[in-house]
């Protein structure tokens, strides 16, 4: 059984989220450290960090120490694991000794970064670490039957990367990975903004924008959204009503190549596994799931049921927790 001293951690580009099973979610941050540029000492980490972005002094930079699901810069990712770290245990009201922890990988990592990942978090004060693929992890905390013989189809969007599988019998019969994700969306904005109106605005804002009035590729009810940034021809500050159509316009490659992961994960399906599909359909989850209306226009393009699943934000997070009890139904898929 899963003790206060054993946890699951989604290590996740955009954020961390450590689950207990008697607590729950019990800290979920941005996965941001802001740093002194000079003597690479950690400022801040998380929600804290992520408010300094694009707000400090030339000697402090806030950075994102994982980048496409994987880690970047090792030293800095310790560091921010060891604080996150201390503040579950503050949080749990305990003392964390060399806790137990799952912690979960994208399914295109390799065997390096895998390594990486298992000593961040040896490094940061754990003493066993398990991995396991994130769209295992998705699919325990969505409550889908992952160590029976039916198949069951997660689609993780999360920031930095997109996870396609059909998991069966404990293990993953087939995958795809891009790294394509909620980052990707904001960049395609800032990029398709930029281009147009030669005007340079922040990821917070793309963000926004993305959560706002972002759209997957259907039609829908034009919803306008005001936005500001620095003209790049006169340099001063410039405000502008820009349409859903557009952000809609600008993250449309980002969206095909997701869809084409999705149908590639589909045509290698063993055809025994068909079936399952046709009835029980796919599963999103992950920040993207939150796109307005991606699960109307996935199920439109791959014709079979799309659902979202209960807690697309935490889906990783709770399964990587609950994934201790079944460790050894999950076995291949964590190694």
């Amino acid at each position: 059984m899963l003790s206060t001293a054993e946890f699951g951690i989604d290590l996740g580009t955009a954020n961390i989220l450590v689950y207990s099973k008697n607590k729950g979610i019990v800290l979920n941050e941005p996965s941001v450290v802001a740093i002194d540029k000079d003597t690479r000492k950690v400022l801040a980490v998380g929600s804290d960090a992520k408010k300094m972005i694009g707000r400090t002094p030339d000697n402090i930079i806030a950075i994102r120490p994982l980048k496409d699901g994987v880690i970047a810069d090792f030293e800095i990712t310790t560091e921010m694991l060891r604080i996150i770290m201390k503040a579950t245990s503050r949080k749990l009201g305990m003392s964390l000794r060399k806790p137990t922890v799952v912690v979960c990988t994208p399914s295109g990592a390799t065997s390096v970064e895998r390594r990486a990942i298992q000593d961040a978090i040896r490094s940061s004060g754990a003493n066993q670490v398990h991995l396991i693929e994130e769209t295992v992890a998705a699919a325990i905390g969505a409550d889908l039957p992952v160590d029976e013989p039916i198949a069951n189809v997660v689609v993780d969007i999360g920031g930095g990367t997109t996870e396609v599988a059909i998991i069966s019998f404990g293990g993953v019969v087939s995958c795809h990975s891009v790294r394509i994700g909620g980052d990707r969306f904001d960049d395609d904005i800032v990029q398709y903004i930029r281009k147009k109106y030669n005007l340079l605005i922040g990821e917070r804002t793309a963000e926004e924008m993305k959560m706002q009035i972002g759209y997957a590729l259907i039609d829908h009810v034009e919803e306008t959204m005001e936005i500001r940034g620095r003209d790049l021809v006169t340099g001063l500050p410039k405000t502008i009503s820009v349409s859903s159509y557009e952000v809609q316009k600008a993250m449309k490659d980002s969206l095909l190549q997701i869809l084409e992961a999705v149908r590639a994960t589909l045509e290698a399906c063993p055809p025994e596994l068909i079936g399952d599909i046709v009835d029980r359909g796919v599963l999103l989850t992950g920040g993207g799931a939150l796109l307005n209306g991606i699960q109307d226009w996935l199920r439109e393009h791959i014709v079979v049921p799309v659902h979202i699943a209960p807690n697309p934000l935490e889906s990783v997070a709770i399964g990587t927790g609950k994934s201790l009890s079944i460790m050894s139904k999950v076995v291949r898929a964590s190694k």
